[in-house]
C-alpha cells in the first residue's frame, strides 16, 4: 500500500476531492491511504503562526521551517518528501510511476511569498513544479500528483488498460478519440477508424 502524507495550512481543500473519483476508488481497494496534516497543529505560539517577514526585506511572507519539519518528523515520513515550488523540477508522468510503486509520498504544499530555504534544502527529497507559473498555494499541484499517481495503483481504474494507452505511458501525446455519432454536423470520424482494421488502426493511430 501507498501511504501518502499532505502538508497544508489548508486539510479542508483534500476533503471532497480525496474522497471522489479514482482518488476515493484507489483508496477502497486497498491501494493508497491518505493523511493530511494540518501545519498550525505544529505551531507553538497562541495565534498559531506559520509565517514570517523575509531577512533582508521585500514585500510578502515567508513560511517558517519549524513546523514543516516537526510534522514531518511527527510521522517519521521517509523519501520522497517533495516540496512543491516553482523552483523545482518540472513534474513528469515518470514521476507519478516511481512514486506508484513506492510505499509513502510526502508533499509539502507551500503558501503566501515563499517556504524557507531550510525546508528545500535539510527536509525535502526533492523540489517539484506543474509548469512555469505560480499557484496561490501547493495545494492544486498536490492534488494534480495524487491524482496521476493513485490512478497507476491497482483497482483504481475499472480498466488498467486504458490507462496504458494514455498519452506519456511508453509513448508520447496520445491519438485523437472518437465516438458515436460517426457524423456530427457535417464532421466526420476519420475513415481508417471505421474500417475495423484494427492493424491498420494501430498504425496511424
Amino acid at each position: 500500500m501507498l501511504t501518502i502524507n499532505i502538508v497544508t495550512i489548508f486539510p479542508a481543500f483534500f476533503e471532497t476531492t480525496l474522497a471522489l473519483s479514482i482518488p476515493a476508488r484507489a483508496a477502497a481497494a486497498g491501494g493508497v491511504r491518505y493523511r493530511v496534516l494540518d501545519l498550525r497543529t505544529f505551531t507553538h505560539d497562541r495565534h498559531r503562526s506559520v509565517d514570517d517577514y523575509p531577512f533582508g526585506g521585500g514585500p510578502g511572507m515567508v513560511m517558517v521551517p519549524g513546523p514543516f519539519f516537526d510534522a514531518v518528523e511527527s510521522i517519521g515520513a521517509t523519501a520522497p518528501i517533495v516540496l512543491l515550488s516553482p523552483r523545482g523540477r518540472r513534474f513528469a508522468h515518470a514521476d507519478a510511476m516511481r512514486f506508484a510503486q513506492g510505499t509513502e509520498l510526502t508533499l509539502l504544499c507551500g503558501h503566501y511569498k515563499d517556504v524557507d530555504q531550510r525546508v528545500a534544502e535539510h527536509l525535502a527529497t526533492e523540489e517539484l513544479s506543474l509548469g512555469d507559473f505560480v499557484l496561490s498555494g501547493g495545494e492544486p499541484a498536490a492534488l494534480a500528483i495524487v491524482d496521476a499517481t493513485v490512478r497507476l495503483l491497482p483497482g483504481a481504474m475499472s480498466d488498467l488498460e486504458s490507462a496504458r494507452t494514455d498519452s506519456f505511458f511508453d509513448r508520447g501525446i496520445s491519438a485523437p478519440s472518437y465516438t458515436r455519432p460517426a457524423e456530427y454536423r457535417g464532421h466526420a470520424v476519420p475513415e481508417v477508424l471505421l474500417s475495423g482494421d484494427h492493424a491498420r488502426i494501430r498504425r496511424c493511430c
